[in-house]
């Protein structure tokens, strides 16, 4: 945990901002040239930075040694929870970072799977959802977790998020847990997880290269390259193939992730960065398996119940250009204009259900369904450092501007369905008695003001505060039927208020109160029936500790929490047939993490967290009648996880380690009627550095070979199932 970049002073003066640019799919544009002009390889050190400051200082390039086994940097500046660049030390927040390096050596190779072994963060993956929907501190989902790449955020079309999803590109992974809407707007109440991209860097020209071999024919071909071209050119290109056959029948999936960027140091007080990201994605056309007899069958595990013709295709492109400027060590000033694109197709049967009586699956949900989705985009941002009544004092002020395209495309309302027997099959083709055609498009646009403060009284107390204030437009027309077209404007503001005592510098106590929104479901997609309402509101109180352990032996932190969310849909009590927006849900939990070095040769890394989330008021209809789910626990949220992670350097050249994950029991249904079982899945690896430019390892998931369900649906009678044991082979190449 943690990621190498300058420490920051107790003057509070952050470090240079580092910006990037990434990845183009296919062979387009900039990653194409950069990769004939430079080669196809990827720099081994990934968290080296440069210093720039105001007053005409010169470039100097700095070299950081690639170590995965640095402790916790709760001491290390972060972007996610603070615009100022504020230590995890001096903010008054849960921030946890996964270095790049870490989650390269620990095999994970998706986003999801990397950033489920931090605190408290779990995943609830579809293909509905992109496969990336994740829970924290008690709420699902991606109208509530906020997934950014490189400090941006994606307004979620319909729910979905399709990008980033390859770890390859990745520096670092910053994870922001508890209410973010101050930071990024509505959809953070359960926090944010930032992505941050490998950036251009002003060392000399490093290469890297991997190749992997696996369990169902998994194979992956990395590569990229970084570094210096003279004095003011820099830059960074890498690429990531992956494909497999899939541990179920009709299981391939492939998948390209491409980035490029290019920076201009203009001066020491002024550099430009030119990024752009792609990604393609054809991913498992899976949706689970149907429980039998309400139970999993072994002769359902390699199954796949979807139609021979099923599709499912992501292709996502984002481009960024950064600039900064630092007149002098009292002012930075930051811009980054944006443009996003994704497109996405679903072409499945998505619901199957087992019938006891006639020992047949019914298969349902034949839908067929299009995202084109543009977003356009501006943020700036001032720093300014100075005295105030004689105090250091640091203030961030900002907009953000955003102008979001989205149309959906369907063959509503998915009336096929077939039946088949639940072991042998012919699985049979797509057919919808409804054309796939363009239903709705919606033109969202938003603007928000935001500014943060750090006034520090003295070397030991501080007082952090943020203020943001969005609004948002939505204008929906509906493409079948000009009489259901719509506008909507919201307006809300969000905040944080946090004391911090550090009695030295290597620990801190703190305490925050913050307000939050959510969408009702994704801001983007209003539908008519939410239009009538406001966005739900939260609030969070949070209190903490943080350690930093001496001679870089670890760190450990400690957090406790209370959150409640307001202005949720719900049924009303006198009568059942109107909805208000009077439903209430709250959390209160724990969380804890802690890096140590056992010994000179031997770490752990591990963390935990108990919550309880309930529904305070909530009303929903069953069976005609209005029943109360007061008190229940909301479905998919488990209330306890928990990740180890032990390393051990056994041999100057060789290193083993292992890892568990734990994530608790989960609710099917508001009304608590049935839930599903916790599990623990067990990884281990073992790796040789053969000398200073090879490197091979092995790596072994799902030691035990559990049966388990990452997600579920259809009531909880259908399972998404994890991955089976499965080995994999590979070698990394530096030069």
């Amino acid at each position: 945990m943690g990621h190498a970049s300058p420490r920051r002073d107790r003057k509070g003066v952050p470090p240079p901002r580092r910006t990037r640019l990434s990845g183009l799919s296919g062979l387009s544009g900039i990653s194409l040239g950069l990769g004939l002009v430079f080669g196809p390889s990827v720099a081994l050190a990934q968290s080296q930075d440069e210093t720039v400051v105001g007053g005409g200082q010169s470039l100097k390039p700095i070299q950081v040694e690639a170590d995965r086994h640095v402790p916790l940097a709760i001491d290390e500046p972060t972007q996610t929870g603070s615009r100022l660049g504020l230590t995890p030390l001096e903010t008054p927040a849960s921030i946890e970072v996964l270095t790049g390096d870490t989650i390269r050596a620990r095999g994970d190779v998706s986003v999801v799977d990397a950033v489920t072994r931090a605190t408290g963060i779990t995943g609830a993956p579809g293909p509905g959802n992109g496969g990336t929907a994740l829970g924290a501190r008690g709420f699902l989902g991606h109208g509530s977790v906020m997934q950014l790449f490189d400090g941006t955020r994606l307004f979620a079309g319909a729910g979905t998020v399709t990008f980033p999803f390859d770890t390859w590109s990745a520096d670092r992974i910053e994870v922001l847990r508890g209410a973010a809407s101050v930071m990024y707007g509505e959809g953070a109440i359960g926090g944010a997880i930032n992505v941050v991209p490998k950036k251009p860097t002003r060392g000399p020209i490093r290469n890297e290269a991997l190749v992997t071999l696996g369990s169902d024919a998994t194979r992956q071909v990395a590569f990229g390259s970084g570094g210096a071209i003279d004095d003011r050119l820099s830059y960074r290109f890498d690429i990531s193939q992956r494909n497999t056959d899939g541990f179920m029948q009709r299981g391939e999936a492939e998948s390209l992730a491409v980035s490029a960027a290019v920076r201009l140091d203009v001066s020491p007080q002024l550099q430009f960065t030119l990024s752009h990201d792609e990604g393609r994605q054809s991913p498992q056309r899976y949706y689970g398996v149907p429980l039998i007899d309400g139970r999993l069958s072994s002769q359902t595990l390699r199954q796949n119940y979807n139609v021979d013709d099923a599709e499912i295709k992501y292709r996502d492109k984002w481009t960024r250009l950064d600039a900064q400027w630092t007149p002098n060590e009292s002012v930075t000033v930051r811009n980054q204009l944006y443009r996003l694109e994704s497109k996405r197709h679903w072409r499945n049967s998505e619901t199957y259900t087992y019938n006891a009586i006639t020992r047949r699956v019914t298969r349902g949900d034949y839908l067929e369904i299009g995202h084109d989705q543009e977003q356009i985009g501006n943020r700036t941002d001032a720093t300014f450092r100075h005295r105030l009544f004689g105090l250091a004092n640091q203030v961030l002020v900002g907009f953000d501007a955003n102008r979001i395209d989205f149309t959906h495309t369907n063959d509503s309302p998915y009336g096929g369905r077939s039946v088949v027997d639940p072991f042998v099959f012919n699985p049979g083709y797509y057919a919808s008695p409804v054309a796939y055609t363009p239903r709705y498009k919606t033109k969202t646009s938003t603007y928000a003001f935001f500014a943060e403060d750090k006034l520090a009284f003295d070397e030991q107390w501080s007082v952090v505060g943020s203020l943001r204030w969005d609004h948002a437009k939505v204008a929906r027309t509906d493409l079948q039927n000009a009489a259901n077209s719509f506008g909507k404007t919201f307006e809300y503001a969000t905040g944080r208020l946090g004391v911090v005592y550090a009695p030295d510098a290597s620990q801190s106590f703190y305490a925050q109160i913050a307000r939050a929104a959510d969408p009702l479901g994704s801001l983007v997609t209003t539908s008519a029936s939410q239009a009538a309402f406001d966005l739900s509101t939260g609030r969070q109180v949070e209190v903490g500790y943080k350690r930093q352990l001496a001679d870089n032996r670890g760190a450990w932190t400690v957090a406790a929490y209370s959150i409640k969310k307001n202005k949720l849909l719900s049924r009303d009590a006198i009568d059942p047939t109107v909805t208000q927006q009077v439903g209430s849900q709250s959390s209160q939990g724990i969380e804890a993490t802690l890096d140590l070095a056992l010994s000179s040769t031997l770490r752990l890394e591990a963390n935990a967290t108990k919550l309880r989330a309930r529904y305070d008021d909530f009303n929903e209809v069953a069976s005609g009648r209005l029943v109360s789910r007061a008190g229940n626990t909301p479905t998919g949220v488990p209330e306890e996880a928990a990740n180890i992670w032990l390393t051990w350097r056994f041999l100057p050249q060789w290193e083993a380690d292992v890892g568990v994950r734990y994530v608790g029991p989960r609710q099917v249904d508001a009304a608590n009627s049935r839930r599903i079982g916790s599990y623990t899945v067990a990884d281990a690896g073992v790796s040789w550095q053969a000398n200073p430019s090879l490197k091979l390892a092995l790596r072994a998931y799902n030691l035990a070979d559990r049966r388990y369900p990452v997600s579920f649906s259809n009531g909880g009678n259908q399972w998404l199932l994890g991955r089976p044991r499965s080995f994999e082979l590979s070698a990394l190449v530096s030069f």
